[in-house]
This record gives C-alpha cells, sequence and structure tokens, in this order.
C-alpha cells in the first residue's frame, strides 16, 4: 500500500505563472504576452507560441477584484475603527489606491491565468 501525498506543482506550472505574471511569454520568457494593455500578441514574437490560443475570459477580474478587496476593505475598516476620518479622507485615500492596484494587477493576473493555462495545455 503507498501512502497517499499531493506532488507538489511542476516547475513548469510555477514558471509559467510566473513569466505570465511579469507579462512574457509563458513558454520563453522573452517575447512580450501583451500588445497593449490587455490585448494578446497572437503569437510570441520570440518563440513563435500561439498566445491568441489562451482564452483567460472573466478569471483575471475575478481575481483582480478577490485580491484588491481583501486588501483595501479590511484596511478601510481598520482605519475607521482606529481613527475615524472624515469620509472626504476615505474617499481621497481609497478610490486611487483601488483603482491603482486594480489597474496594477489586472494584466499580470491575466498574464498569470495564460500561464497557468500554457502550463496545463489548456487552449481555447
Amino acid at each position: 500500500m503507498h501512502p497517499s501525498h499531493v506532488d507538489p506543482p511542476t516547475p513548469r506550472a510555477s514558471r509559467g505563472l510566473w513569466r505570465g505574471f511579469v507579462r512574457r511569454c509563458p513558454e520563453c520568457g522573452h517575447g512580450a504576452l501583451f500588445a497593449g494593455y490587455l490585448k494578446v500578441n497572437s503569437r510570441c514574437r520570440a518563440c513563435g507560441l500561439a498566445l491568441g490560443d489562451f482564452r483567460a475570459d472573466d478569471a483575471p477580474p475575478y481575481f483582480t477584484m478577490l485580491i484588491v478587496g481583501h486588501i483595501i476593505v479590511p484596511a478601510m475598516l481598520l482605519l475607521e475603527q482606529l481613527h475615524h476620518p472624515p469620509e472626504w479622507l476615505h474617499a481621497a485615500l481609497w478610490l486611487p489606491l483601488t483603482l491603482g492596484m486594480t489597474l496594477t494587477l489586472l494584466p499580470r493576473i491575466k498574464g498569470a491565468v495564460i500561464g497557468f493555462q500554457w502550463a496545463n495545455r489548456i487552449r481555447g
């Protein structure tokens, strides 16, 4: 009888996630993943991987909202409980911070999702 265990993530999976997060081709790590802010290149200019075959769809916005919400909401509640700042200060602090975090994370998370799809050979 073999002991049950969970296999650790493969180097391919972690490499794909990281390369996607830094917005590079998950295959070679050299070519740009995006042609614009969120538009995926049809092919990697360095290795020729068909990047257009990977579809991230709704996963990146979902994960971005999940991460940003889990950072902003507790921080906002903590500030309110400890210091009771006026509403204008909440708006001046949290709106730009939320927007900045969202716009920074969204393409990186989309890249990581594509890297995950590449590592697990998920296309279309």
